[in-house]
């Protein structure tokens, strides 16, 4: 199964960004581990300067922005392939 981290202090933008990563695997039809990190060592682990960031089993794919539903859902689909 897919593993989702969402990375940021837990900000409106971070919040947004969980909210559209649920949105586009609801759409999707599709299951995944979805887990928040907010601890500022742990985002630093994965090398990101920016949140909100987004890792999918264990890549960062996205970092200081929040990439709209069909975004995810695209991105999602190539990983799939």
């Amino acid at each position: 199964m897919m593993e989702i981290k969402v990375l940021g202090s837990g900000c409106p933008n971070c919040k947004r960004l969980e909210k559209n990563v649920k949105e586009a695997l609801s759409n999707m039809n599709q299951n995944a581990t979805i887990i928040k990190v907010t601890e500022m060592e742990n985002i630093a682990a994965y090398g990101v300067m920016s949140t909100p960031a987004l890792v999918v089993d264990e890549e960062v794919v996205f970092s200081g922005r929040v990439p709209t539903p069909k975004t995810l859902e695209n991105y999602i689909n190539k990983k799939e392939k």
